[in-house]
């Protein structure tokens, strides 16, 4: 058999010329970089030559199976309840896991939840469930099997899922190489696929809070996506998303655990809501469930009981308070008339500028740190009412965030000049 031989420097120029990268040199180099032979600054390289030029099919397929091969892969086969699971491409007030997973073990599915924390400008499910006193996401394989058993869900660090993955998501949120759809697809579908899941829902985002920001560019994710799920034996399909303006009214990590509990208790944004039921819609349909409203189990308090019994579970007290950033400024309306447009995406980096965020790999996000959105598109507005309120516990980060904030909004004089905007763009099956 042909022995073939890399090199870190080999691997970089071949992508960086244009060419793409043997089945070969993808396993060779997410094997080194796993085990340490491929340093973090030629992995940085390689990866800033991806976001460059791309990657064919066949190059993220193969991407995605080495990151798959460099763990394990859960095997919950033997438990009764059908095994569905959801992931988000990432937004700004995007806090839809918390209130779903509950929901869907409501409904009698199983929900292996293998969540990530913040990359970019978006907030991490990790990050903001770890707001919780007491809470951890650091759970062994037999709480999982017991809690998928007992709650029908269980969110968790990816552990030993797609370890390759795990130092490869780190290092894209430092090296401005996010914005990938090679490495967003190849990331999302490696520790979807190896945690144990019979079927998977992706909720896809598209606008300016989103990593791609046009529907094409989004809509070739989503089939990117759903084909390696396929191919790997998983269904899987997609919903894409509006991204353009924040999920809610709250965006942080401990303010979006709160604004989940109002959506939980029945409550809640109409926008949280509405994309809360139709993702467990989409899951219970693969899942085979078909004789339970999701809506319900918001009404009836059947999917807060699982909220509840999912966060015991793990270490967490919904008895203690919240964390709330110590400073606070407020931004007040100068005139009267429609809340105009909100911009996503800086919204996001607000609340990154808060504290909320990671600027290194392995920092520590601030769990108080955030914005409230008082007025969202197409409400009426005071003269000197409130619009926002920031939060944070370093109050000399708050310059930087109302600087992100100016020109993010706008009031219109007449509520007709704020466009309405469909939350759910399209599915990709």
């Amino acid at each position: 058999m042909t022995q073939f031989t890399f090199d870190a420097p080999t691997v970089i120029r071949m992508k960086r010329d244009g060419g793409r990268l043997t089945d070969e040199a993808i396993d060779w180099v997410i094997d080194g970089y796993t085990h340490g032979q491929v340093a973090d600054e030629q992995m940085s390289a390689l990866l800033m030559a991806i976001f460059l030029r791309g990657m064919d099919r066949a190059e993220i397929s193969r991407w995605t199976t080495a990151m798959i091969a460099s763990g394990e892969r859960l095997d919950f086969s033997d438990l009764p309840r059908p095994r569905v699971d959801k992931h988000s491409t990432g937004g700004v007030g995007d806090k839809i896991t918390i209130p779903l997973v509950p929901v869907v073990a409501a409904c009698g599915a199983a929900v292996p939840q293998a969540a990530g924390r913040g990359l970019g400008h978006t907030g991490g499910t990790l990050d903001k469930l770890e707001s919780i006193a007491g809470f951890t996401a650091e759970i062994s394989k037999s709480q999982i099997r017991q809690q998928l058993s007992d709650v029908g869900a269980a969110i968790f660090a990816a552990g030993e899922l797609a370890p390759a993955d795990r130092k490869i998501y780190a290092l894209r949120d430092v090296t401005a190489t996010v914005e990938s759809l090679p490495l967003i697809a190849s990331s999302v579908m490696s520790k979807k696929l190896a945690e144990g899941a019979d079927s998977l829902v992706l909720d896809v985002k598209v606008g300016r809070g989103a990593f791609l920001k046009t529907e094409d560019q989004s809509r070739e994710l989503a089939a990117t996506m759903v084909e390696l799920g396929l191919s790997h034996g998983i269904p899987t399909r997609a919903l894409l998303t509006d991204m353009d303006v924040p999920l809610g009214r709250a965006i942080g990590n401990a303010l979006e655990v709160e604004e989940s509990i109002e959506v939980l208790a029945g409550g809640g944004p109409a926008d949280v809501v509405e994309l809360t039921v139709a993702l467990a819609a989409e899951m219970l349909e693969l899942a085979g469930i078909d004789e339970c409203d999701p809506a319900q189990t918001l009404r009836d308090g059947t999917a807060m009981d699982r909220f509840r019994a999912l966060v015991t579970a793990q270490g967490g007290d919904l008895a203690a308070a919240l964390p709330i950033g110590g400073c606070s400024e407020t931004v007040s309306a100068p005139r009267g008339g429609t809340m105009g447009d909100i911009d996503a995406m800086a919204m996001g980096l607000t609340v990154w500028r808060l504290g909320a965020g990671r600027a290194r790999p392995g920092e520590r996000v601030q769990p108080g740190a955030g914005v409230r959105i008082h007025r969202r598109p197409g409400e009426p507005v005071s003269a000197g009412e409130p619009l926002f309120t920031l939060y944070t516990d370093t109050p000399e980060r708050i310059p930087a965030a109302m600087r992100e904030l100016d020109g993010a909004w706008g009031i219109v004089d007449a509520p007709a000049r704020v466009p309405a905007r469909a939350l759910i763009i399209d599915r990709i099956v």
